[in-house]
């Protein structure tokens, strides 16, 4: 029988976001073709998604503090099931729109409350177990996006593939209300906490997680319109990022085992280094085998640093580890917005290759911070 806060019931969460997120972005040109809007207008929907999910992480900050990071959880996953819903059957623009702001609100929340459960199922393990629900999430993306390329075939909208994933997402929801771990990490609601939040910790893990968001972002928005630039055939485009999601998830799968033999320190400085060379590579040989092995490598520092951090989080300030959680998850909405903007200025003028040197020396610019984020531990202590 599965125990609440137990690992597969918080990688469930993890991988319902994953498909979520997936299905939206896969269905995109369905949804340009139903309300006739243009490229610019998706960028700036993107964005509008950013800014909601920030305040869904606030949002669930606050329902933290007051009823426990499982709640949080739980309702972030039914507002995105409910607002995906009708975004895949919305009639009129307008509703549309509504229904994606929900939904990045719903999205910002379930971001910042998954990693809440994560740390807190570290605890009660006393081991690493953030990688493997990362993994889940790129997992289940991978089949949110192969869902979408199915319903393609077929005489179904293309939006079913959202619908799916309102159903997924539902219940787990309604499975993790109950299965969610139930412990509070938050201030007692109302009083004047205990003592203010380490403050520091929190903006040093936070850089790097804004640096993994923005080397993710640059690739995910630009790989594939840079290899279309590159290759004749245009079903060639999108082998550059479906190599750096397969590298993400190779490496999400061994980071648990790997930071518990040398330290998340190690283990994020080997991610960084590799994740640079990656996208150093990408800068400085054209063609499309750079691009691609460039793309590749550049998955380990994803792969890597977003859990690290997130694991890090959660033991800045143990009794407090949701309200942690919640503000470094801001940082996340800052490196995408960071990575898929400023390559596009860059690339309108020197073209995107050299502008993948911009989260290359984002990479090496983090450097410096990983021993003060992380410093030498090994493992996460277990709960008494």
């Amino acid at each position: 029988m599965t125990r609440p806060g137990s690992a597969p019931v918080v990688a469930a969460a993890f991988a319902a976001q994953g498909f979520g997120y997936a299905a939206v972005v896969t269905a995109l040109p369905a949804l340009k073709d139903r309300f006739a809007f243009g490229d610019a207008f998706v960028s700036g929907l993107l964005l509008g998604v950013c800014v909601a999910a920030a305040v869904g992480s606030v949002l669930a900050d606050l329902v933290a503090v007051r009823w426990g990071s499982r709640q949080a959880l739980a309702g972030g996953l039914l507002v995105q099931a409910a607002a995906l819903t009708v975004a895949a059957t919305a009639g009129s623009l307008g509703l549309f729109m509504t229904a994606t702001a929900v939904y990045g609100a719903g999205l910002g929340a379930v971001d910042a409350a998954s990693n809440m459960q994560g740390v807190l199922a570290e605890r009660r393990r006393g081991r690493p177990l953030l990688g493997r629900c990362y993994a889940a999430y790129t997992a289940a993306a991978a089949v949110g996006a192969l869902t979408t390329a199915g319903v393609a075939t077929t005489d179904l909208s293309g939006t079913t593939g959202m619908v799916v994933a309102a159903g997924l997402l539902a219940v787990v929801a309604l499975v993790g209300v109950r299965l969610f771990d139930h412990a509070r990490a938050a201030r007692e609601p109302g009083s004047e906490g205990r003592g203010p939040l380490p403050g520091r910790g929190i903006r040093l893990v936070g850089a790097l997680v804004l640096v993994a968001f923005a080397v993710d972002a640059a690739v995910s928005t630009w790989s594939t319109v840079y290899l279309d630039g590159l290759v004749a055939d245009a079903a060639l485009a999108p082998l550059g990022y479906a190599v750096y999601q397969g590298t993400v998830l190779t490496t999400r799968l061994v980071t648990d085992v790997l930071v518990r033999r040398s330290g998340r320190a190690p283990v994020a400085l080997a991610g960084i280094v590799v994740g640079a060379v990656g996208c150093g590579l990408v800068a400085v040989v054209p063609g499309v085998p750079g691009a691609v092995a460039g793309f590749a490598l550049a998955g380990v520092a994803t792969g890597t640093l977003v859990p690290l951090a997130f694991g890090a989080a959660g033991e800045l300030a143990p009794g407090r580890s949701d309200e942690v959680v919640a503000r470094v998850n801001l940082f996340n909405y800052a490196g995408v917005v960071l990575g898929a903007a400023s390559l596009g200025v860059v690339g309108e003028g020197r073209g995107l290759g050299i502008a993948f040197a911009l989260p290359a020396v984002l990479l090496l610019a983090a450097l410096p911070l990983v021993r003060r984020a992380f410093g030498g531990a090994v493992v996460v202590r277990a709960r008494a």
